[in-house]
């Protein structure tokens, strides 16, 4: 193997090595469904009330990025439920990050916040529940932690 292949290879190892989390805190007094959707379709998991979900923050190759999919029910994917999704992608050197609602409010008169384990990487509040006006989109470095909180008591 050439040196330069190696060297190459490192280097599209070297984001993984260094990859935060992605994590869901459920605050709310009732157990929430999320699904980590990609090019695939993971597993439905349960988190009841002060329970967490976490993943290592990857690339998807298939789809460029990954959309943590929160409904309030269960099989709420399948149903056409109200779901929040909190989704990421890397890209070289970055970790975007954003948050944003399809088919409706699920969590609507409650506060969602994502807040990043980096104190230089902006939030993302949501005080009522609804996507305020504007894009949600933030960026980050790749190794920073990125949580989402679900009823969180401030953003």
């Amino acid at each position: 193997m050439h040196f330069s292949t190696v060297l190459a290879t490192l280097a599209a190892l070297a984001p993984l090595a260094s990859a935060g989390e992605a994590i869901v805190v459920n605050n709310c007094l009732a157990a929430v469904h999320l699904w980590s959707v990609g090019g695939s379709v993971g597993p439905e998991h349960t988190l009841q009330p002060g329970e967490e979900f976490m993943e290592t923050v990857h690339y998807d190759s298939e789809s460029g990025g990954v959309a943590i999919k929160i409904t309030r029910g269960v099989n709420g994917l399948y149903t056409g439920a109200p779901q929040t999704d909190f989704a990421y992608t890397l890209d070289g050197n970055n970790l975007w990050y954003d948050l944003s609602d399809v088919f409706g409010d699920p969590f609507s008169g409650k506060k969602l916040s994502v807040k990043t384990s980096n104190p230089s990487c902006p939030e993302i509040c949501w005080a009522s529940g609804v996507s305020p006006v504007g894009s949600q989109t933030k960026v980050c470095g790749p190794a920073a932690n990125i949580t989402l909180t679900l009823c969180a008591a401030e953003c």
